[in-house]
C-alpha cells in the first residue's frame, strides 16, 4: 500500500510503498477513505510524542470501510463504514469499565503508538470496544473531521465543561478545535465569545454561532474584553490552541466558580505553563482536561448531527491527495486556515 512515511523527526515525510497491515485476532483492518490533517500529527513529526517508534506513518483523524476482521471480532465484518476515537481503549481495564475509555490505562491510537491512517489501509485493535458505525448519509470526508478534533470538543463543552443554555463561553483560538467547539456550544444553548489573531477566522466563527469576537492581536487585554463581554467572566472557557499564552487567558477570564477546560495539546516547551493558581483557589475555579471521546458516547453527537442541531460538514476545508499530505503536514507548526484539512485521494 502506499503510506506516508517519516524515518527522523523533523524531516520530510515521503509517500513510500509499504506492507498492507493484516488484522490481529480482536482487530480489523480499514480501507481509509479519507483522514485528516491534525496538528497532533504535527506533534508527532515533530519528535514531542514519546510513544511513536521510527520509522512511522502518521494520521489518527480516520473514516472508511472494514475489508477484513480478527477471529475473535464479533460486531464487524467486511463492507461496513466506521470510524475511530483517536484514543482506542482496551475494553478490560479499570477505567474501560468505569466507562472512561477516553483514558484507558492500555490505550492505543493509530498514527502514535501504531502506524496510522496517512495510508490507504489501517489496522485497528479491539475492533468490538473501538470501532463507531457512520450514517449512511455522512460523506467520508466529514466523519473524518469528527477526528480528534470535533468529538474532543464535543465531549470538552457537553460532558467536561458540562454547559448549560444561557451561561457564556469563551473559545481561545479558531482553529478546527475551537470553531467545532464554538458550533457545538452555540447548539447547546450557549453564548460564545470566539478569540484569535485572523478577523477571517473569526468572521466563520460569527457564522457558526459566535455572538461576539475579540481579535487577540488588536485588543490591548485579552482578559479584561472578555469580561467586559460577559458582564463579569466567562462560565466556561476553553484553550482550543494549546499555548502558555490562551491557557493563561482562559483560566484568568472566568468569573467565579467558573470552568476552563484545556483542549489544546501543551507539549515540547509548551508543557509546563504558567496557571494563575491565586485566582483558582480564591474564585474556586475547575480546571479539567479533555482528551478524545468514548465510542458509546458518539451516539449522541451523532443524533445532534442527524436532526441539523450540529453540522460539521461546514467545517471541512481543504481536501489534498496522499501525494499533498507531507507538505501539508508540515505546514501545521503554523496557524492553520479556516476549517479541518482532509486527505479524501490516496492513488
Amino acid at each position: 500500500m502506499k503510506a506516508v512515511l517519516f524515518e527522523k523527526f523533523g524531516e520530510a515525510p515521503q509517500v513510500r510503498t509499504v506492507p498492507d497491515p493484516k488484522p490481529s485476532p480482536e482487530g480489523v483492518v480499514i480501507k481509509v477513505e479519507a483522514t485528516g490533517l491534525c496538528r497532533s500529527d504535527w506533534h508527532g513529526w515533530m519528535g514531542h510524542d514519546p510513544d511513536i517508534r521510527l520509522p512511522h506513518v502518521p494520521g489518527h483523524e480516520l473514516a472508511g470501510t472494514v475489508v477484513a476482521a480478527g477471529s475473535r471480532v464479533s460486531r464487524w465484518k467486511a463492507g461496513q463504514r466506521v470510524t475511530v476515537p483517536f484514543v482506542a481503549a482496551c475494553g478490560r481495564c479499570y477505567e474501560c469499565a468505569s466507562g472512561n475509555q477516553q483514558v484507558c490505562e492500555h490505550q492505543f491510537q493509530p498514527g502514535f503508538t501504531a502506524w496510522g491512517s496517512f495510508a490507504e489501509y489501517v489496522a485497528i485493535d479491539h475492533a468490538d470496544t473501538n470501532l463507531v458505525r457512520l450514517p449512511e448519509e455522512m460523506d467520508f470526508a466529514t466523519a473524518a473531521s469528527l477526528g480528534c478534533r470535533f468529538v474532543t470538543s464535543f465531549r470538552a463543552v457537553v460532558d467536561q465543561g458540562r454547559v448549560t443554555p444561557g451561561e457564556w463561553v469563551a473559545v481561545h483560538g479558531c482553529g478546527g478545535v475551537g470553531l467545532s467547539a464554538i458550533m457545538i456550544a452555540s447548539a447547546m444553548g450557549a453564548n460564545v465569545v470566539a478569540i484569535d489573531l485572523t478577523d477571517e477566522k473569526l468572521d466563520f466563527a460569527r457564522k457558526i454561532g459566535a455572538v461576539a469576537t475579540i481579535n487577540a492581536s488588536q485588543a490591548p487585554n485579552v482578559v479584561k474584553a472578555v469580561k467586559q463581554i460577559t458582564n463579569g467572566g466567562a462560565h466556561m472557557s476553553i484553550d482550543a490552541l494549546g499555548h502558555p499564552t490562551t491557557c493563561y487567558n482562559s483560566i484568568s477570564n472566568l468569573r467565579r466558580r467558573g470552568r476552563h477546560v484545556q483542549v489544546g495539546l501543551m507539549l515540547g516547551e509548551h508543557a509546563k505553563a504558567a496557571v494563575p493558581m491565586s485566582k483558582v483557589i480564591a474564585f474556586e475555579l475547575e480546571i479539567r482536561g479533555s482528551h478524545g471521546m468514548q465510542a458509546f458516547r458518539y451516539q449522541a453527537m451523532m443524533d445532534m448531527i442527524r436532526t441539523g442541531k450540529l453540522k460539521p460538514e461546514l467545517l471541512v476545508g481543504r481536501k489534498v491527495s496522499l501525494e499533498e499530505a507531507p507538505a501539508a503536514l508540515m505546514a501545521m507548526g503554523g496557524f492553520e486556515g479556516i476549517g479541518i484539512g482532509v486527505v479524501t485521494k490516496f492513488s
